[in-house]
């Protein structure tokens, strides 16, 4: 039998109204502890090597259960192959051209969170009323 690897670390921008709704659904589907999540905008964050806060809190990581430092679409494809009802998106993505693909719309969706972002969190706000949406 093969050991479980260790878990996977997840920088995310907590300051991001679209990122928490996301860590938190990823958190939600993590029943076996695979995934660890770090915070990147908590001041004092651990990021990783040789990453800055600010480019961890712009582009999105994870430190790999073996090691590897991952960004952008490689990173998502981490977190999916460890998440049981998404292991079968991360296979789709190790089709030959599939992480192209996919690194492509995610450098085309980067310039636009922030616009993404505050519409999805002034959403959040009226759907519960005023009330801060910060529980990730």
């Amino acid at each position: 039998m093969k050991p479980e690897p260790s878990p996977s670390t997840v920088y995310f921008d907590g300051s991001c109204p679209l990122c928490r709704a996301e860590i938190g659904y990823y958190r939600r589907t993590d029943q076996d502890g695979a995934l660890c999540f770090v915070d990147v905008s908590e001041p004092g964050a651990p990021v990783p090597d040789g990453v800055t806060q600010q480019r961890a809190m712009q582009r999105f990581h994870v430190r790999a259960g073996d090691g590897r430092l991952l960004s952008g679409a490689a990173a998502f494809v981490e977190v999916w192959s460890r998440l049981p009802r998404w292991r079968l998106a991360a296979r789709v993505a190790s089709l030959p051209g599939a992480l192209a693909v996919l690194e492509f719309g995610y450098r085309i969706f980067l310039p636009v969170r922030p616009l993404i972002s505050r519409q999805f969190g002034r959403a959040l706000r009226l759907t519960s009323g005023g009330k801060g949406a910060h529980s990730a």
